[in-house]
């Protein structure tokens, strides 16, 4: 688009808004081509910097949206990322012939939507389980109460209850955590089953009995509260990496000297559209008014 109003004599002017720079063709990184995506101008090419397919899908991260996402969201979002580098993993053993990037498409979305509902169900039944439980959990509150020494009770010392009362609340938080631990890890094995399932279905490969998707998630699965961590510090560079991109783009408009009037503004919330800075370029007479224009 930015050339074109360089190349096409009808064009007097244009808005560029940058998207999908992971689709950016890059010199080095393509085929031979007379024109590429990145770098565009003179002086990014004089110091030979590149950035490679991980910096371009880097530069496309919307790190302002994930202060919308809640926890549970934001946690779904880093288990996406594991069944996408365990499906790899199945995809390198068992489907060594397939490319080292395929493409699958974006079923982490619908698998993520489907879990938000399930989660979201699951809550209202605990919580209508909780209120049934109380009943419950008094008489077994009482009955702790009533376990005391008779020293201690003549004497009207309470640390024995206390003792007993913890002691009955912590033995029914370790049976609880862990079961719950166990369902939660059973769970997650059966999405990430599902997953596979659909990303070889999309590849046109057919499953196989053969395929250890238990063991594959056996070795990823002590890793996976890491990913959270080590995507964030990746996303950090997200808008540095988008940063060099644009101002690539205005350089080469300004390069053009006196036969363009280009500026960099952002003009979204970030928040609702991440990609909110436009380059707008125009022909010096486009009779468009520019209060902000520089070159």
């Amino acid at each position: 688009m930015i050339r074109t109003l360089l190349e096409c004599e009808k064009v007097r002017a244009v808005i560029s808004i940058g998207c999908c720079y992971n689709l950016l063709s890059e010199e080095g990184f393509a085929n031979a081509r007379i024109q590429y995506g990145f770098p565009m101008s003179c002086g990014v090419k004089s110091v030979n910097l590149s950035l490679g397919k991980s910096s371009r899908d880097l530069a496309c991260q919307s790190a302002e949206r994930w202060k919308s996402l809640g926890k549970d969201a934001g946690l779904h979002n880093f288990e996406l990322h594991a069944f996408r580098a365990a499906f790899q993993m199945v995809l390198h053993k068992y489907f060594p012939e397939v490319g080292i990037s395929p493409s699958i498409g974006r079923q982490g979305k619908a698998l993520r939507r489907k879990q938000q509902r399930k989660i979201i169900k699951s809550e209202l039944q605990a919580e209508e389980s909780t209120y049934s439980d109380l009943p419950q959990m008094a008489c077994n509150m009482e009955e702790a109460c009533s376990v005391t020494h008779s020293g201690e009770s003549e004497a009207g010392n309470t640390s024995g209850v206390r003792s007993d009362v913890d002691a009955l609340f912590t033995k029914m938080s370790l049976h609880t955590g862990s079961t719950c631990e166990r369902t939660m890890s059973t769970y997650k094995y059966s999405l990430f089953e599902k997953f596979c399932q659909s990303g070889l279905c999309r590849l046109g490969l057919k499953p196989s009995d053969d395929i250890n998707f238990h063991g594959i998630w056996k070795e990823v699965e002590p890793f996976v509260s890491l990913i959270g961590i080590y995507w964030s510090l990746r996303a950090a560079f997200g808008p540095l990496l988008e940063t060099l991109i644009l101002l690539d783009r205005l350089l080469f408009l300004q390069e053009q000297g006196d036969v363009l009037e280009s500026v960099m503004l952002p003009i979204f919330d970030p928040a609702i559209s991440p990609r909110n800075v436009a380059i707008i370029a125009k022909k010096p007479d486009a009779g468009i008014s520019s209060h902000h224009s520089s070159r």
